[in-house]
């Protein structure tokens, strides 16, 4: 959603982001910036009044609460290293300014003069000094080791917090010294999701492991080792990602591209700019021989890190285009319109969230790799894909640990009303057949089985009418389960990130809220599909954002053929785990 005005945000979180899965949006920076149609004008702060060319203080709120209600949290594209690079002038929302003066903000006392070249510039990335004390192509660079700028930092970031943002992006991270970001982030009201832009350099003196005490780390060495991979028709390297010396599977934001690697050529101008920047080209929507959609349905397949979907708009050739539309996203049912690519809504993009949010935190299983250009592998017993990137078609039959039934394959269609709108393969005995074509994809998981799957194993509790369970102010219960009505086993207990500008964060989210109309007797109508059997279970949502889950193996349910029925709660006590 790079540079999507809020209204607009809004709008897509109700009618798609929610329901496909994203557990969380990142948007632009919504602080007050420089007037101009170009991009990187939101990333010149002038003040922190919520007022931008994305929309006013109201409307990022109004932003915020539509997300929330459809289940997908925000994270705030964030700026604490600096202020704006122009001489002066009048922000967005009305504020005069002069480049080292922003009255009621910033006097010329609160930023670094390095003064070692004209216009302060960095001039070397392999001197500490110079990345955090000098203008990073001539921003005014805030003296963030100064306690006034660190409490009006952390006011800024308290302020969106106070609006419901869930979690920030620190823009340029790599230039704020990281014990300057803990003290700012220590004065935060509440403990919120962080990611940071720590771009690599070999032998540099400032790497992306020191920030890892703060939160997750963008790994740009990722985003370069898909475009050779893919580019290169060599993806068969990529099986384990944790050994490389890069930020822990853990603590890693990563994408197939951001707007700065799909715009890398921005700095050409720039020699100083280039030493780092431009190291990271990546893949993008113009990349040959479908290498940017394969990659992604890896990214989103793989394990390693928190995987993001870049969602921004044509012509990123031209490195000052700002949004088209006045910044009104506008799509199609599987893409963008008016000028708007709309990443997201790409089928099979949209497609492997569901199979992220099914393979949970399950580890890699039957990886198999017949040559260079071709690899398959499981996620656990939940989901498998296949993926090749050779121009003729691979044909193979693939064991693997996911339970016998029919299952849609999200590449190229969904579940819908019980039935595959795309292709399907049925599982049997732990093996299937399948046909890949030339430079595609296959990937099916548990949360999209087909008409004529086999009944689900007994578990050891029928359903019940109702829910039982007491709470405490602020607790709230919920269901999920293996179907798309349900979350498709979409776990809230993790909570990731997401990047650059709207970047569409995959983690993992509640789907379902049950009513405490009769406490403390929890209840839910839910219209379900006919004929499907589906398991499912309880989660307490506690005050702090933490989950609790309900305690024994999954409950169990089928509907009948006839037609759809209501799920009502089941019985049991949930406890923690």
């Amino acid at each position: 959603m790079f540079e999507w005005t809020w209204d607009s945000v809004a709008a897509e979180c109700t009618n798609f982001i929610g329901s496909a899965g994203y557990g969380y949006v990142q948007v632009s920076p919504p602080q007050e910036h420089i007037a101009g149609a170009q991009w990187w004008t939101d990333y010149q702060p002038v003040s922190y009044i919520l007022t931008s060319k994305r929309g006013n203080r109201a409307q990022f709120q109004n932003m915020i609460k539509a997300c929330h209600t459809a289940g997908v949290g925000v994270v705030v594209d964030t700026i604490f290293n600096h202020m704006a690079g122009v001489s002066g002038g009048t922000g967005v929302g009305g504020s005069s300014f002069t480049q080292y003066n922003y009255p009621g903000t910033y006097s010329s006392t609160d930023f670094h003069y390095c003064g070692k070249r004209a216009g302060n510039d960095i001039g070397n990335y392999n001197n500490r000094e110079d990345v955090q004390f000098c203008e990073l192509i001539n921003l005014a660079d805030l003296a963030t080791e100064t306690s006034y700028v660190r409490s009006r930092l952390a006011a800024y970031a308290n302020d969106l917090i106070s609006l419901g943002a869930d979690g920030l992006r620190l823009d340029a991270a790599k230039h704020i010294p990281t014990a300057d970001i803990a003290n700012i982030l220590s004065h935060l009201t509440k403990s919120i999701y962080i990611t940071q832009e720590v771009i690599y350099g070999s032998g540099e003196p400032i790497q992306p492991s020191e920030y890892v005490g703060n939160g997750d780390v963008q790994e740009f060495r990722y985003t370069s080792a898909l475009k050779d991979a893919f580019l290169g028709s060599s993806i068969s390297e990529l099986q384990n990602l944790e050994n490389r010396g890069w930020v822990s599977e853990s603590q890693a934001n990563v994408f197939v591209a951001n707007h700065d690697t799909e715009r890398v050529s921005r700095h050409l101008f720039d020699p100083v700019i280039l030493q780092t920047d431009c190291l990271y080209s990546s893949l993008n929507s113009n990349s040959p021989n479908n290498a940017y959609i394969l990659a992604h349905v890896f990214s989103l397949a793989h394990p390693y890190g928190t995987p993001t979907v870049l969602s921004s708009f044509q012509g990123f050739t031209n490195n000052d285009q700002g949004s088209p539309n006045y910044g009104v996203g506008s799509y199609s049912d599987n893409g963008g319109a008016n000028g708007w690519c709309c990443q997201h809504r790409y089928l099979a993009i949209s497609g492997m969230v569901g199979f992220r949010n099914s393979a949970g935190s399950a580890a890699i299983t039957s990886w198999v790799s017949p040559q260079a250009s071709r690899i398959a592998f499981g996620r656990g017993s939940a989901a498998f894909v296949a993926i090749n990137t050779d121009g003729n078609s691979w044909s193979d039959t693939f064991t693997i640990s996911l339970p016998d039934g029919t299952y849609c394959n999200v590449i190229n269609g969904k579940l819908s009303s019980g039935a595959c709108t795309g292709s399907s393969f049925t599982v049997s005995g732990g093996r299937f057949t399948a046909t890949i074509g030339g430079r595609d994809a296959l990937a099916i998981h548990i949360g999209a089985r087909g008409s004529g799957d086999s009944p689900p194993l007994p578990l050891p509790h029928p359903p019940a009418h109702r829910l039982y369970a007491t709470t405490t102010y602020g607790q709230n219960i919920y269901i999920v389960g293996s179907i798309p009505t349900l979350g498709s086993w979409i776990a809230a207990s993790a909570v990731r990130d997401i990047y650059y500008f709207c970047l569409l964060l995959l983690t993992y989210r509640i789907y379902v809220a049950l009513s405490s109309s009769a406490y403390p007797t929890w209840r839910a109508t839910i219209a379900l599909p006919a004929s499907t059997a589906f398991e499912y279970k309880f989660i307490r949502k506690n005050s702090d954002s933490t989950f609790t889950w309900e305690s024994d193996l999954n409950r169990q349910a089928t509907t009948n053929a006839s037609e759809a029925r209501p799920l009502r709660p089941l019985g049991g006590e949930i406890e923690s785990v």
